[in-house]
C-alpha cells in the first residue's frame, strides 16, 4: 500500500512540474502600424487588427477588429484554428452597447474609440486581460470620456494611436494612466512605423517598440 500511495504521489508531483514547464511568458508583438499579437502562458493566442506586418503563421485562438477600415480589418493574413473566435466591433457593439467576452480564460472588454473621422457607432477600443496582465488597444481613437475611468482600470499595457499627432496623443496616455505606454498607428497607413512620430510620443512609462520586436509582459501594478 505505501508504494502504490508514494507513485500515486510521484505521479502527481511530475504532472504538476510537466505543466508548469509546458507555461512560457506571456508575449507581445508588435507587428506594425496597428497590429499586435498577444500568446499567453498556456499558448492562447490573439490578434488585435491583423492587416500589416508578419507572424500571422502562428494559429490563432482569438482575432479582434476595432474597426473596418483595410489598414485593420485583414483576417485573410492570419492563419485560424477550427474553433478561432473572431469579434469585430459589430459582435463589440452589438445591442448599442459595449460588450465583454471571456473566451478561454481570456477577458475583452469593448471600449469607446471615437475621432474626427472615426464615428463612435462604427468603431471600438479593446481592454484584455490575459494571465492576469491587462493591455488597452485604443482602435482609431483619440481622447474619449470613457478614458477618464482608466486609471481605476489598473491598466499594463497602453497601445496608443498616435496617427501623426505624438504631442496629443502623450495627453491622452497620461489621463488613461497605463504603468507602460506603447505608440502605435504612428503615420498613415502602409507604413508599419515611424521613429520620429513615436520618440515625440512622451510619456511617463513610454515604451517604444519596433515592428517584429516581441517582449515579455509582466502584471505589477502601479
Amino acid at each position: 500500500m505505501k508504494t502504490k500511495r508514494f507513485l500515486t504521489v510521484s505521479m502527481l508531483i511530475l504532472l504538476v512540474l510537466s505543466a508548469c514547464k509546458d507555461e512560457g511568458p506571456t508575449k507581445l508583438l508588435f507587428q506594425g502600424h496597428a497590429s499586435f499579437r498577444i500568446t499567453s502562458k498556456n499558448g492562447t493566442v490573439i490578434y488585435i487588427d491583423p492587416a500589416y506586418g508578419e507572424g500571422y503563421d502562428v494559429p490563432a485562438d482569438i482575432i479582434l477588429v476595432s474597426h473596418g477600415h483595410f489598414d485593420h480589418y485583414k483576417i485573410d493574413l492570419v492563419t485560424q484554428k477550427k474553433d478561432c473566435t473572431i469579434i469585430t466591433n459589430e459582435e463589440a457593439q452589438k445591442g448599442n452597447k459595449y460588450n465583454t467576452f471571456k473566451i478561454k480564460g481570456v477577458k475583452i472588454e469593448s471600449v469607446e474609440a471615437y475621432n474626427g473621422s472615426h464615428h463612435r457607432s462604427i468603431g471600438v477600443g479593446y481592454i484584455i486581460t490575459v494571465d492576469g496582465i491587462k493591455v488597452y488597444h485604443t482602435g482609431d481613437s483619440s481622447k474619449t470620456d470613457q478614458m477618464e475611468t482608466f486609471p481605476g482600470e489598473n491598466i499594463d499595457y497602453a497601445l496608443i494611436y498616435t496617427a501623426g499627432v505624438p504631442e496629443r496623443a502623450a495627453e491622452w496616455a497620461q489621463i488613461i494612466g497605463a504603468k507602460n505606454s506603447i505608440p502605435m498607428h504612428t503615420s498613415s497607413p502602409g507604413i508599419l512605423f515611424e521613429r520620429s512620430f513615436a520618440e515625440r510620443f512622451s510619456v511617463p512609462g513610454r515604451l517604444i517598440m519596433e515592428p517584429n520586436e516581441e517582449i515579455e509582459l509582466t502584471g505589477t501594478k502601479k
